[in-house]
């Protein structure tokens, strides 16, 4: 199972909140670190408010577009 460390940037649906990762990658020519990020819908049964730092945890398909948990919020 793979986990990620993240932001949340929006709560407006039911039980579900986006979470933003964001990772650092070294560019193969210019050996510059660019800064990268992703969202991924993913399954709170409680509200959580945006702005929070969060771990969320691959799962089995939840719906359509949700294949993520969050298992901890820091």
């Amino acid at each position: 199972m793979q986990t990620f460390k993240g932001k949340i940037v929006s709560n407006k649906m039911q039980k579900t909140v986006i979470v933003e990762v964001a990772r650092l990658r070294k560019h193969p020519i210019y050996k510059k670190y660019m800064k990268l990020s992703k969202r991924y819908k993913t399954h709170s049964e409680e509200p959580i408010e945006e702005g929070r730092t969060v771990i969320i945890e691959s799962s089995k398909p939840i719906s359509k577009d949700k294949k993520w948990k969050v298992i901890k919020i820091l």
